[in-house]
């Protein structure tokens, strides 16, 4: 998720471990450590635009990197902060292992896909249970992250730990929902979806991105669960990347055909060929509207490269505001 929703998560996670004085020192040691893991965005290079894609939410996000990574703020934090205000350093390095600790499960939760058994296993997780921004996650936690200052008592951290439970198991339930209509909605177009998926769509768990597989196509549409029947976009199909047919020109041993098997790995093989662009490849899970394909990012190939040529990275997000505006209006037609 995004960083501000990160730190207070591991703000508040701190505090509920923390006496009450030091709840604020807690707060800050804490929500600095949750945001740590997201430094993995510097890792970046000049000719390879897609080695940041490779390594955003990678060893930085391992569970298993949990005690390296707050090892390493608490060197950082409790010279800076820790011994200014007389805390011990094995607090300092509590607080930092709270706070570390829960932004790989966090954004475990979002539908980008985080390495969270790395280096055992490369498999993204993504459960797909709440938005990568959402401000019901967000101001919830850092209302409760200042009153617990400022009322001394753990209280309103533990109720801001429980609000997220509660939140996130409502997001279960409505993915649930989603994808039971999804389900019923292929088999009314007489399809046998081979994958089906349903994501939530930005800053909300009312409105899903349903998207299915079904004889080589990807279908994607928009979905509100209700309680007793759901309202359904209907949205776009495209064909699935299929090398073996489509982009004939294009070495698989070339460094172009190996950046289409990078992305296709970051993008779980959700990927097509644009239909503006038949040099363009894209990822079909993220649109600014749900029941649309326009890409947010994808690649760009040259069939004029040299067999040592990157592709382009590119990412588009025109009529960004219009897509709000219509996915406000999504959530009471």
């Amino acid at each position: 998720m995004d960083p501000i929703t990160q730190g207070a998560l591991g703000a508040v996670f701190s505090q509920t471990q923390s006496k009450k004085t030091t709840l604020a020192k807690a707060a800050v040691i804490g929500g600095l450590a949750a945001m740590a893991p997201d430094l993995d965005v510097f890792i970046r290079s000049a000719s390879d635009p897609l080695l940041a894609l490779e390594f955003h939410r990678h060893f930085t996000h391992s569970l298993f990197f949990i005690p390296i990574g707050a090892l390493i703020c608490s060197f950082v934090l409790h010279p800076l902060l820790g011994r200014r205000w007389n805390v011990s350093y094995s607090l300092s390095l509590w607080w930092c292992f709270l706070g570390f600790a829960t932004h790989a499960l966090l954004d475990g939760c979002t539908s980008y896909g985080t390495q969270l058994l790395w280096p055992f296993s490369d498999q993204r997780f993504a459960w797909d249970t709440v938005s990568v921004v959402d401000p019901l996650v967000t101001l919830p936690l850092l209302i409760c992250v200042y009153l617990a200052n400022k009322r001394r008592t753990r209280a309103p951290a533990i109720l801001g730990m429980a609000w997220l439970l509660i939140y996130l198991s409502f997001g279960y339930v409505q993915q649930q929902r989603a994808q039971d209509i999804a389900q019923e909605l292929a088999e009314q177009r007489g399809h046998q979806p081979s994958r089906l998926e349903v994501k939530p769509t930005f800053g909300n768990l009312i409105i899903w991105k349903s998207i299915y597989l079904n004889d080589g196509r990807f279908y994607i549409d928009a979905i509100r669960p209700g309680l007793s029947e759901g309202k359904i976009w209907a949205g776009e199909s495209i064909a699935k990347l299929e090398l073996s047919t489509q982009m004939l020109w294009l070495d698989k041993q070339s460094q172009q055909g190996l950046d289409v098997a990078r992305f296709t790995w970051f993008s779980d093989h959700y990927v097509a060929i644009d239909a503006q662009d038949a040099n363009r490849i894209v990822d079909v899970r993220y649109s600014m509207l749900p029941q649309n394909i326009a890409p947010l990012w994808g690649i760009q190939l040259s069939p004029s490269a040299d067999n040592n040529s990157h592709v382009e990275y590119f990412t588009q997000r025109s009529n960004s505001l219009q897509a709000l505006q219509r996915l406000l209006a999504m959530l009471v037609e």
